[in-house]
């Protein structure tokens, strides 16, 4: 039937070439999707031979016509390479997440072990308004961090937040963040370590556990749910432990309320209220949510004291046990220089009451003046030398009316 025209064999040269390039295995990382696995063969009932041309036996009719038949093998060839161009362009779309260029590089040779306390400093004098006191008291659930490399992020201001902070930040559930946490150190090696702490019965207890980074992963970040609260926790985001060829020996972070963006209530017992659309991740403020039935509203201070505190030692290295003593002794009991003395904070706490009602009934005779009254109740009682309730009842003069 002779050869094929010029343009029938640069296309199926196109095609063995694209069909050898989607074979090549491509990293998980960029393509996960795509499989190694030869592209998919035509589903026509005509055999396709490695020659360009269709077999007599499949297509009788076109036995007599050479145009029919190679305008046939022009088609499928068309078709298979756009089919090839087009897998290619997706697979090429789907890239892994960027990694930062403009992070310090560790360069420490050797890995680190860290003790973690967290402090909680959430009491009634910091914290006057509507401090929970029952139904749940004041506490901490337990704390889920991990360890990992500068491209990856439990949860960030200013972001939104994924469906397992969700979960944790409004109830304090942790198994779908583990999900996001494993499926995040599959797909793209980011997450070392994965390291957790009880929770705290009390809003000024604390929790301690350990944990290990090396160059390739020294950032910390963790989460930890106040409760009760529509959606509020602590934590940190990605702090980096190494200084470059070093480790930290001390870092000390203090702490302050974020609101996950998912739960619309204003006290620390709301309801559940969705926010709808989700807002992004954002600190409250003394002064945001500006709204005076939020917890946190403290009009007259500039900033919030931290509700909790975070501690980072970085764990000497020895091959000698040492047992500490059991009693507290003068010696064990002195200041190692790094510590930071609390001071006890009394935020105050201003009389809040409602709106006047509206003036009663004008009491009196007829033809001579009367008097009528209005009342209002407190909304918050004053807390920490924070200003005084003001009048609760007024009375005015007036005239009755409708007199017979």
């Amino acid at each position: 039937m002779g050869e094929p025209p010029e343009q029938h064999k640069n296309a199926k040269e196109d095609l063995e070439l694209c069909s050898h390039s989607y074979r090549q295995p491509h990293p998980p990382l960029f393509y996960p999707h795509l499989h190694t696995s030869s592209p998919p063969r035509h589903s026509s009932t005509a055999a396709l031979h490695s020659s360009g041309t269709l077999s007599k036996t499949s297509h009788p009719s076109s036995s007599n016509s050479p145009t029919v038949v190679m305008d046939t093998t022009w088609n499928i060839y068309q078709m298979l390479y756009q089919l090839m161009v087009m897998v290619l362009s997706l697979g090429q779309g789907i890239n892994a997440m960027p990694v930062p260029t403009n992070v310090p590089l560790c360069t420490a040779t050797e890995t680190a072990q860290y003790s973690l306390t967290f402090t909680g400093k959430w009491t009634q004098a910091a914290f006057p308004k509507q401090y929970p006191v029952y139904r749940p008291p004041a506490q901490w659930s337990n704390l889920i961090g991990v360890t990992h490399s500068s491209d990856y992020h439990m949860w960030q201001r200013n972001e939104f937040a994924s469906n397992g902070v969700r979960e944790f930040a409004e109830k304090g559930e942790a198994w779908m963040l583990m999900k996001e946490v494993e499926a995040a150190g599959e797909r793209i090696q980011s997450v070392y370590g994965i390291l957790s702490a009880p929770a705290v019965v009390g809003g000024t207890g604390q929790m301690n556990t350990e944990f290990e980074v090396f160059a390739r992963h020294s950032y910390l970040s963790f989460i930890v749910r106040i409760v009760p609260s529509p959606d509020w926790f602590v934590g940190v985001d990605s702090v980096d432990l190494c200084d470059g060829d070093n480790w930290k020996e001390n870092v000390s972070l203090e702490l302050f309320p974020n609101d996950a963006g998912t739960d619309s209530g204003f006290t620390f017992s709301s309801p559940n209220f969705e926010t709808i659309p989700q807002d992004k991740i954002t600190q409250i403020t003394s002064s945001f949510p500006s709204h005076p039935a939020n917890s946190f509203y403290y009009p007259r201070l500039k900033h919030l004291p931290p509700i909790a505190k975070v501690m980072l030692t970085k764990i000497k290295k020895t091959n000698q046990i040492i047992s500490l003593p059991v009693e507290p002794t003068q010696s064990n009991q002195l200041p190692t220089g790094n510590e930071i003395e609390d001071t006890l904070i009394n935020t105050p706490l201003d009389c809040e009451v409602s709106v006047w009602s509206p003036w009663g009934l004008c009491k009196g005779k007829c033809g001579d003046s009367g008097m009528q009254h209005r009342t209002r109740y407190i909304l918050m009682h004053p807390a920490n030398n924070g200003a005084a309730c003001p009048q609760l009842e007024e009375e005015r003069m007036c005239f009755p009316d409708n007199c017979l």
